[in-house]
């Protein structure tokens, strides 16, 4: 019960929110872990708030790029630098639960899988509640996570032994959906925790505010990842968008 978590976390000009977020990793009762921050460059004062956490915990651990190279290409350095077992992402303005690293893997290690994810809250940009708390299928499947990204990046775990480091896609957006179907295409099926773990912070300048606005990058998905011709490609994006309009609501619950 013991065994090493990486966290990775890309940072880029979140100064406003990043201090929050490491709080919530140093409050976790599960104590075994790295969390391997991966700055892009930011041009305000993220970097600096970093490293004096770091100064106090060595399990913090910052790495600076010298030029602002995205988000992807943060997430991958973060990767290769991780020694632990368990692979797990928390972006920069998110934030976890107390006991979620330890009811996630007493889970996994229950249920004998090498993947899982949880439910989660939603913030507005100052942290206030939203009261509302997001759900997905349990279990999920691989035909149901093809039409439907449910698996909150903030929320997931996998065993890299089973695994080994799955390495990101050099998309801008959905690249975190490309990783659970690379995992469900071999698993098939995944039970989730089903409780929230976590608060997603919803920001006004995020492009996965609006699901509209993502739908060039989920075409991408069935494009490029998929390997489907325009046409189906096209179909599939139909197929998405009802799933997200009529079906996936479903799952979005009040509190």
């Amino acid at each position: 019960m013991n065994d090493l978590v990486s966290i990775l976390t890309p940072t880029y000009n979140t100064e406003k929110f990043i201090r929050q977020t490491i709080e919530s990793v140093q409050s976790q009762t599960y104590q075994n872990w790295e969390m391997i921050l991966v700055d892009d460059a930011s041009t305000d004062q993220t970097a600096l708030v970093i490293e004096e956490f770091a100064k106090y915990d060595n399990r913090i651990k910052l790495f600076k790029l010298s030029e602002n190279r995205g988000n992807g290409f943060a997430r991958n350095t973060a990767l290769e630098k991780a020694s632990g077992k368990y692979i797990t992402y928390l972006d920069a303005d998110d934030l976890w639960f107390a006991e979620k690293l330890e009811k996630q893997i007493r889970f996994l290690k229950t249920n004998n899988q090498p993947f899982t994810f949880s439910y989660y809250d939603s913030i507005d940009e100052e942290g206030k509640d939203l009261n509302r708390k997001v759900e997905s299928p349990n279990p999920l499947t691989y035909d149901q996570l093809f039409f439907c990204n449910y698996v909150g990046n903030l929320t997931a775990i996998y065993d890299v032994d089973y695994f080994g480091k799955i390495k990101l896609e050099s998309s801008e957006k959905r690249q975190d959906w490309r990783i659970w179907l690379t995992i469900l295409k071999q698993l098939k099926t995944v039970k989730a925790v089903p409780e929230s773990l976590a608060f997603y912070r919803i920001r006004k300048d995020s492009i996965s505010s609006s699901k509209f606005r993502l739908i060039k990058h989920n075409f991408g998905v069935y494009r490029d990842f998929h390997g489907f011709n325009f046409v189906s490609a096209i179909l599939l994006m139909i197929r998405f968008l009802f799933t997200q309009l009529i079906i996936k609501p479903k799952y979005i619950k009040k509190i």
